[in-house]
């Protein structure tokens, strides 16, 4: 986080780290099926973007184009939706969106804190009138 607290430095980090290891699995892998590539991309580089999301979850539009570019690259590398729009191609992959991802997360999180899933006292979090 910066002095101005923005977040468009970890935004930037994170998609490098993701960038780094796309690179790495386009350089040597020459099998580009969905098969091997999708459980690449979710297991060395979607980390990378997810990585304690809750805390620096982008919400500039161009911090959220950032990080969603690195998945668009990924699915570039299918040969089979290669030249469909990003759209088409994570509704073929069975993908969503980085954004929507990350806003499913915020409501499991806050749907488990409401239920008392975890050992913390909701009114902490959350103005309830009764």
């Amino acid at each position: 986080m910066s002095k101005d607290l923005k977040w468009d430095k970890q935004c930037s980090q994170a998609v490098k780290k993701a960038n780094r290891m796309l690179g790495v699995i386009k350089r040597n892998f020459t099998d580009r099926s969905k098969e091997t590539i999708m459980p690449l991309y979710k297991s060395v580089v979607r980390p990378h973007l997810e990585y304690c999301v809750p805390i620096w979850s982008p919400h500039y539009q161009k911090d959220i184009e950032l990080v969603e570019g690195v998945q668009r690259r990924a699915t570039e590398l299918i040969d089979d939706v290669r030249n469909l729009h990003y759209e088409e191609r994570i509704k073929k992959l069975n993908l969503m969106t980085l954004e929507k991802r990350r806003h499913r997360s915020d409501l499991i999180e806050t749907f488990k804190i409401i239920n008392n899933c975890y050992n913390l006292k909701s009114d902490l979090f959350f103005m309830m009138k009764v």
